[in-house]
């Protein structure tokens, strides 16, 4: 039996979130330093790139096994708005940006972990029958 794939790729999302949370904390506890320049991670699409994670040719719906993700991982300076650009200081966090950063992170984490659970009941639902 084939092992399902859909843990893996929720472990390495998770991994991702984690990362972005991390990087998002860091932009908010820096917002008052002098100089310091929001940063953000690469997108979860480009880490998926980057390891390898596609679909296998037997079936469209099997992925491959390609191993950890969390050092493909990277973070990069966080683009300007046009809100908040370069203030006086030379800092570039907007506080209110880095706030919703981080509930869009709060939202993706409980449907990535909503949907484990649910795929995780209907595998229990069917070794049960």
């Amino acid at each position: 039996m084939q092992p399902i794939q859909l843990f893996e790729l929720a472990s390495r999302q998770a991994e991702w979130l984690s990362v972005r949370q991390s990087v998002v904390a860091g932009n908010i506890a820096n917002a008052n330093t002098v100089g310091y320049r929001a940063k953000d991670v690469t997108p979860f699409s480009a880490v998926l790139e980057q390891t390898g994670v596609k679909m296998a040719a037997t079936h469209a719906a099997h992925f491959t096994d390609t191993g950890s993700s969390a050092d493909n991982i990277g973070t990069r300076e966080a683009a300007l708005t046009k809100s908040i650009g370069v203030q006086e200081s030379g800092n570039s966090v907007g506080l209110a940006e880095e706030l919703m950063k981080s509930g869009q992170i709060k939202r993706e984490a409980e449907l990535a972990n909503g949907l484990i659970k649910s795929f995780h009941r209907m595998m229990l639902m069917t070794v049960r029958k």
